[in-house]
């Protein structure tokens, strides 16, 4: 544990947000990662107390650092490294939730088109 500060990407790789540190810094190059309200570069540091918040495909994550780490560990002691905030938290549950409805409500065939099915899509299509 290190108690004076960790790059923002190594932090994000040790938590598990990010499969390698290579896709975390990408995502903080990109723009998705802010630090105590700021875009944050790579090469920032992150101090305990700060706020993080992490756009991830379509989940954002709101978190506050509550320990730092410069190895990647299991994944029990990646979640003591910082605890996400409630509204996060029910933001996230709430986007969840309309996915399902969304799924729920889409129409989806029985089972696969077989050979004269595909044949007649294809038909279909082309025309």
């Amino acid at each position: 544990m290190n108690t004076t500060g960790i790059r923002i990407d190594r932090w994000l790789w040790a938590a598990r947000f990010f499969k390698t540190r290579g896709l975390a810094s990408e995502a903080v190059k990109g723009g998705h990662v802010w630090l105590n309200g700021m875009r944050a570069k790579s090469s920032k540091l992150v101090h305990i107390g700060d706020e993080i918040s992490i756009q991830k495909e379509q989940q954002a994550f709101v978190l506050l650092v509550i320990g730092l780490a410069e190895k990647r560990g299991s994944a029990t002691l990646a979640q003591t490294l910082y605890e996400e905030t409630p509204e996060s938290i029910k933001q996230r549950e709430v986007l969840a939730e309309q996915r399902k409805l969304n799924a729920a409500n889409a129409p989806s065939p029985d089972k696969r088109p077989d050979k004269r099915d595909r044949r007649k899509i294809i038909r279909f299509k082309s025309k």
